[in-house]
């Protein structure tokens, strides 16, 4: 690696005139930082806070490496992986590399120096198993996007640590579940107050741990793991499919892990950035994927009118997707507002359809969601069918509760079904009810068929070609590790292609 991201929770706060002070009396040093209990929740909130520098990983960059939707602009060089021409120095990488280092870092130091707290256990054990969480989590962004990489569960040590090579993807899976399950038995259900709001649970970890496990094909565990996080009896779907990601009803009981934002202390630019830029772009692809209200596809429901191709679709596409000649925002959409391909992304913005709020940049608040019930119910789902000879009742439980969330109303599903036509449609589902939310890269290529949705033409609202995607089968799956990072260490090799 460039270097071990090691992070100083006082720096700031020892000014150049105090480092020749061995134990300045009046400002925090390494000596003193880990006194009382107050400096210790001030660092963990700093493993918190370095999400706010990766706000990347939140708000639908890889969504746009996908069929469902497209930047306008080659910022982060997203565009250039959707296109196969990204290069081991692609943006997009070294922010991912860097960013979960820096948290891995955070999250390292307070853990060895919890050791020594002296405050109750209770209080030493819920603060680990937050941050054994949080260093999850960020592992979890390493794993799925590079594969092995050098782990590092200690204080960082450039001497030590600098020139680590790569672990093996089993290795960082293992230390990944060990953390969570650590962090599980630690953490509460819930917690009492309006300043514990956005504290990892109990039902954060064991949901990242289905996740993680689903996408190690460790279909038998996740299926565990998630009906653990459904028996909590903690969190339910919000009725309100739309109103879930809007500011009123931030901190709903579907939420199990989100990253906090208040203004005018915590602000993003999501609403300027997908409201005013159009980006992410949602694709024509996502948009025909949305079922009739009967269930069926544009291809085979009477329901369906090229004319008002908008019409009798599944309620969540009008709650996800800006379409032309509908309202949101306070006014019915034109092209103009959404150029790059006719559609804009409602998830992530504070707007409403018929309410005209100004638009400024840099002041959004709305909290970027991690995890969510939804996502836990679809994985149940497809970890059942997967580790059952055919799908069982509680499949059809997990999928049923979704379709028939009061402002979606589907049909429930028709029972005999295959294990593989059950697969389709879990697959159709989980794209559904979590687009534009950054799963779906994850999900084309654990299912082995990003070569070939994220290969060829991507379509506008009006079918018209607007630019090529490719993916390489011999190097895509991976990303490169980022070549200022083999520069300085030059144990870490790069992945295959690259």
């Amino acid at each position: 690696m460039k270097k071990i991201y090691l992070f100083l929770f006082i720096v700031g706060l020892i000014s150049c005139d105090s480092m020749l002070e061995v134990n300045p009396s009046d400002k925090y040093s390494t000596a003193t930082f880990w006194a009382d209990e107050e400096q210790y929740n001030a660092a963990l909130t700093g493993c918190y806070n370095n999400f706010y520098n990766s706000l990347v990983f939140f708000n639908g960059e890889t969504e746009m490496i996908t069929p469902n939707s497209k930047a306008y602009n080659e910022t982060n060089g997203t565009d250039g992986i959707a296109k196969g021409s990204a290069f081991s120095t692609t943006a997009l990488f070294s922010l991912f590399w860097k960013n979960s280092y820096q948290g891995i870092g955070r999250c390292n130091t307070l853990l060895d120096n919890l050791e020594k707290a002296t405050f109750t256990e209770a209080k030493k054990n819920q603060m680990k198993g937050e941050t054994l969480f949080l260093r999850a989590l960020n592992y979890s962004y390493l794993m799925n996007h590079f594969g092995g990489c050098p782990l590092i569960i200690h204080t960082p040590d450039n001497d030590t640590q600098g020139q680590l090579p790569r672990n093996s993807a089993t290795e960082v899976l293992v230390q990944i579940i060990a953390d969570l399950d650590q962090a599980a038995t630690f953490l509460p259900s819930s917690y009492a107050g309006t300043l514990n709001k956005g504290r990892a649970t109990k039902g954060a970890a064991l949901a990242l741990k289905a996740r993680m496990l689903l996408y190690n094909e460790r279909w038998a565990e996740a299926a565990v793991a998630a009906k653990a996080v459904i028996d909590l009896g903690v969190f339910d779907l919000f009725p309100d499919y739309r109103g879930m990601y809007l500011l009123n009803n931030e901190n709903n009981k579907e939420i199990i892990f989100d990253i906090q934002y208040t203004a005018p202390y915590r602000k993003h630019d999501l609403d300027n950035a997908i409201a005013t830029l159009n980006r992410p772009a949602p694709l024509k692809s996502l948009v025909d994927a949305y079922l009739m209200t009967d269930g069926k596809p544009i291809n085979e429901s009477p329901l369906y009118n090229p004319a008002k191709p908008y019409e009798n679709r599944d309620p969540r596409l009008l709650q996800t997707v800006v379409c032309i000649g509908y309202p949101y925002n306070g006014k019915i959409t034109t092209l103009s507002d959404v150029v790059t391909t006719g559609f804009g992304s409602k998830k992530l913005t504070t707007f409403s359809d018929n309410t005209k709020i100004s638009v400024t940049v840099g002041n959004s608040e709305v909290n970027p969601i991690v995890i969510r019930y939804g996502e836990v119910l679809v994985t149940y789902a497809e970890a059942l069918n997967e580790s059952n000879p055919a799908p069982n009742s509680e499949v059809y439980w997990a999928l049923n509760k979704i379709r028939t969330r009061p402002t979606v109303n589907m049909p429930e599903l028709l029972s005999g079904l295959t294990k593989e036509k059950m697969r389709e449609t879990i697959r159709l589902e989980r794209r559904i009810e979590l687009a534009m939310e950054g799963h779906y890269y994850m999900d084309i290529k654990r299912w082995k068929i990003a070569e070939v949705v994220n290969n060829g033409v991507i379509y506008n609202y009006q079918g018209v070609a607007i630019d090529k995607r490719a993916f390489n089968i011999n190097r895509d799956y991976l990303w490169a590790i980022p070549e200022v990072e083999i520069q300085e260490n030059t144990n870490l090799k790069q992945n295959p292609g690259w």
